[in-house]
This record gives structure tokens, sequence and C-alpha cells, in this order.
């Protein structure tokens, strides 16, 4: 018996996110798996006839967690069933949705899912962690974002790998990206395309005040430092992992950054879905 348990993304704007919902339920029935719903949206599905649970006893239970929305619900999902070494899989309602693996008129694919005929796609994470005045820790699957907090304002960061100084990019911001990620801000800012099997992150300034300031790619077993090296007045710079709201960073604080030794399962079912994501919805924007 199969479980799945289902998220979507409840903003009036996503108008089809209950309609998908309620066609992929009733898809992954037909195949044979049974279906939980998160019991924070149950009352989108009032008098319906679905079946909720908690999300901790759904992760719990479910051998699948399918998520419908946007790629800003697949990595909520991630990060809220990090310990629980589930499979996602992302029904997509979004713009981008770069990491579903189903298009909301995809819905076929599903019965595949409960016939085990799918792949697992692990995906790395990072781990970051901030020691200073500011102490807190966090995960990201895509990528962390370093950045300015006043528009007129710049931000002079040094990167340090395995205690070596490295690099030294002053604009914008920074972004370090696992190879998942690669295809996200780091791509927009001008980072490398990575492939997700890759076991690496990758660090890319944004609008750095420099003619050459390349991307830099590291080795899994590297371990990153960031520093702002120089004052920032009355200002401070900005922390955001996974796009999530940022946490407020100083220069007495320093951002450690590596891969988790914890990962990410999506499923898919093609060996080449990230390429053929990249050929479908990168090219041609």
């Amino acid at each position: 018996m199969w479980f799945c348990d289902c998220f979507f993304d409840p903003k009036p704007k996503k108008e089809n996110a209950v309609p998908t919902a309620l066609r992929a339920a009733k898809t992954l029935r037909g195949a044979g798996a049974r279906v939980l719903l998160s019991d924070a949206v149950r009352e989108y599905f009032v008098g319906m006839g679905q079946e909720f649970a908690e999300d901790a006893k759904a992760f719990e239970l479910c051998d699948v967690i399918v998520t419908v929305g946007g790629d800003g619900t697949i990595l909520h999902a991630a990060r809220q069933s990090l310990g629980y070494n589930k499979p996602l899989l992302g029904i997509n309602i979004g713009r981008m949705g770069f990491l579903a693996t189903v298009e909301a008129y995809e819905m076929e694919k599903l019965e595949r899912l409960v016939h085990g005929e799918y792949i697992l796609d692990r995906r790395s994470i990072l781990s970051v962690s901030v020691d200073g005045q500011n102490r807190f820790r966090q995960t990201a699957l895509n990528d962390v974002v370093i950045s300015k907090s006043g528009i007129s304002q710049t931000v002079d960061v040094e990167i340090f790998c395995d205690d070596i100084l490295v690099n030294h990019y002053q604009g914008d911001g920074v972004v370090i990206a696992t190879p998942t990620g690669s295809t996200a801000y780091s791509l927009s800012a001008g980072g490398p395309v990575l492939d997700a099997h890759i076991a690496g992150l990758v660090v890319t300034p944004i609008c750095a005040h420099s003619l050459h300031s390349p991307s830099m790619v590291f080795s899994a077993g590297r371990r990153l430092r960031v520093s702002l090296s120089s004052p920032l007045g009355p200002h401070n710079a900005l922390l955001s992992c996974d796009g999530r709201s940022p946490e407020t960073i100083s220069c007495q604080d320093t951002v450690d950054v590596a891969l988790s030794d914890k990962y990410i399962s999506l499923i898919c079912f093609n060996e080449a879905d990230q390429f053929e994501a990249i050929d479908k919805k990168l090219k041609g924007r």
C-alpha cells in the first residue's frame, strides 16, 4: 500500500491549486494509493471526502511526498521533511516549476509513481551557519544568498576555502549554490549550470564591481567561510536560504557553508530530467 502526502500552495492567486490537488488525489487513489493531505490545508477541502493528517504524522506514514504548486512549494516541503528521508515529487502549477517532474496536464505519470516506475534523483543540500552576533543554522536545497540591504549600498565579501582566502568580491553580494540551485539565482547572476549529480557547490558574485570576478566551483569536501570585510556603517547585509525571509548579518558575523551529509531525493521518470527542464523551461525565456 502506498501513502502519499499531498501539499499545495494555498495562495488565492494559485487558482488551480485545489482542483489540481483533487485530480492528483483521484488519480493516485485510482492507481491503488492512499492519499493523505496536510492538515494545514483542510479548510480548502471541506466536504470533499479527503483524508488528512498533521504534517509530522503524514511524513512518518507516507512513502512519497507530492507537492502541488511551484518551486517554492517544493523547497518548503523539502525543508519540512528533511529528517524523514521521504522522496519528493512536484506537480507544477507555478510559473517555472523547474524542480517539478509533472505538469498539471500530465496526471498519468502519477500512475507510474504508484507502480514504482520512477528513478530517485539524490540532490545535495547546503548546511549554513552564522557565528557572531546573530547565531543560527539553516539548510538550503538551492542556494544561500548574501546581499546588500540598501539600494545604494554595496558589500565587500571575502570567500575563504578551508581557511584560505580565495576571492574577494565587491558588489551587490554573492550566491552560494548547490548543483540543483545552479540553474536558479546563480545562473541569473552569470554562474555556470552544474550537472545535478555533481557533488560540489558554486560561488557566484552578484553584480560585481570588476571585470574579472568569475564564479568558482568547489568540490564536495570543501568548507567555505564568508565574511564581510568592510564596515557597513548603519547598514547590515542580508542572508537568505532558498528565498526565505532574510536574516540580518553584520561585519561581526561569519557565514560557514558546506554540503550537508543529508540529502533530498527528487522523483523523476528520466535520467536526464534536469537537462530536459533546461531545454523546455529555460531556453527561449
